[in-house]
């Protein structure tokens, strides 16, 4: 594992707290997605880089960081980079709030065990 690998990790981790940051400063997940000005673009930008970071990690052919991950979770995560890439204003805000609620604790969870456990094979 290459620690350029690693720092993707960490890359998606950064993004995921970004979220949580803005979340945290409107009070709610529904109140950050409802400001359609600032904090709903900056948080589909930010599902977007996370989901570059995965496809990055593919082509890298980073398995051993990828085996952590859920298929179906880093899949769904790319499909909606690509809703939010090519349909922006077609992006489904409940699947959005779905996946803050529900996906990005997962992958924080499994990005802080590759960092503790795997990172420390570099």
């Amino acid at each position: 594992m290459s620690k350029e690998s690693i720092s993707k990790v960490y890359l998606i981790l950064e993004k995921i707290d970004y979220i949580n940051q803005i979340v945290s400063n409107s009070g709610s997940i529904t109140q950050a997605l409802e400001d359609s000005i600032t904090k709903r673009p900056a948080i589909l930008m930010h599902l977007t880089a996370i989901a570059e970071q995965f496809n990055k990690l593919k082509q890298e052919h980073a398995n051993n960081i990828l085996s952590v991950f859920d298929d179906g979770d880093v899949k769904g995560m790319y499909d909606v980079r690509t809703y939010i890439a090519h349909d922006y204003e077609g992006v489904n805000l409940a699947i959005v709030e779905w996946i803050i609620r529900n996906g990005l604790p997962k992958f924080k969870k499994q990005c802080n065990f590759i960092i503790n456990n795997v990172g420390n094979e570099i």
